[in-house]
């Protein structure tokens, strides 16, 4: 029996998609019919396929992906790009409020820098990125070539919860933050996937797993963070090694200046999409 890489639920047959239009249609070829499956116990839902492909495969899919099409200069549209700019406002935000500790950061899996670079322009903060698939020489851009042994105050992670195919994935992320730090986070988070071959979270071929507000509780939980503060301008969680009123004070605050709810602080997991 198939378990959960969240929870160790059992995994059952959910549904089937197969990608026939431009662009995805010759890239995946290969591949066929994509196969996912859901936990009975936390909703998560991975992509079986993926997960069984080579490693030769997905690395494969994952260089035509983001060399060929994502980096195309226009010419696919590629769905659901981060919101970099609300991003970047909401690490200032966060930083200069002593929220999060911005000296020792990273912005992990960063692709092609484009946050960090916002960050830099605009906001004068300084983000490294790294990205295993993703090497530039850009004056403008701190790539790190080598994270071993190195831990962070701050870790960003923008659209990557979702290209994951093992657990294994998640805690490498979450090992390079410091005992007290912060690790943000940019992915789709749903009460219930749809099992709907259409969901628009689906169209790139790269997207492997999804996750619900139960799974994503978990993974807190089980990672030792205490409270998490989301921003729906920037579709970004910040989990928190505490839980504060200070904190709780200062969101409000700054929703008070912004005029908008630009910030949500929860104990726990912000279960904001429902």
């Amino acid at each position: 029996m198939s378990t959960c890489e969240i929870c160790d639920g059992k995994l059952n047959f959910y549904f089937k998609k197969n990608y026939k239009t431009s662009p995805y249609a010759s890239l995946m070829e290969p591949w066929g019919d994509i196969e996912y499956h859901k936990c009975t116990h936390c909703g998560f839902v991975i992509s079986k396929t993926h997960q069984q492909a080579t490693e030769e495969l997905w690395s494969e899919l994952n260089y035509r992906f983001h060399h060929q099409i994502e980096n195309a200069n226009g010419k696919f549209k590629i769905p659901n790009q981060p919101p970099y700019a609300m991003q970047a406002m909401m690490l200032s935000i966060l930083s200069n409020h002593n929220v999060i500790d911005f000296t020792d950061s990273l912005d992990f899996a960063g692709g092609y820098g484009r946050l960090s670079y916002i960050l830099q322009k605009y906001f004068h903060m300084s983000l490294p990125v790294y990205d295993p698939f993703v090497t530039r020489d850009d004056e403008s851009i701190h790539y790190v070539a080598d994270i071993n042994d190195m831990k962070f105050d701050t870790v960003f992670n923008s659209a990557m919860f979702e290209h994951i195919r093992t657990r294994h994935d998640l805690e490498c992320v979450n090992a390079l933050v410091k005992e007290e730090g912060a690790l943000l986070v940019h992915t789709v988070v749903a009460e219930t996937v749809p099992a709907d071959p259409e969901w628009f979270y689906l169209e790139p071929p790269v997207h492997t797993a999804f996750h619900t507000n139960k799974s994503m509780s978990i993974l807190m939980d089980e990672w030792n963070y205490k409270a998490s503060i989301y921003s729906p301008f920037s579709k970004t969680w910040c989990l928190l090694p505490t839980a504060s009123e200070a904190i709780e004070r200062t969101v409000q605050d700054v929703n008070t200046e912004l005029q908008s709810t630009f910030l949500i602080y929860k104990k726990g997991f912000v279960d904001y999409w429902k």
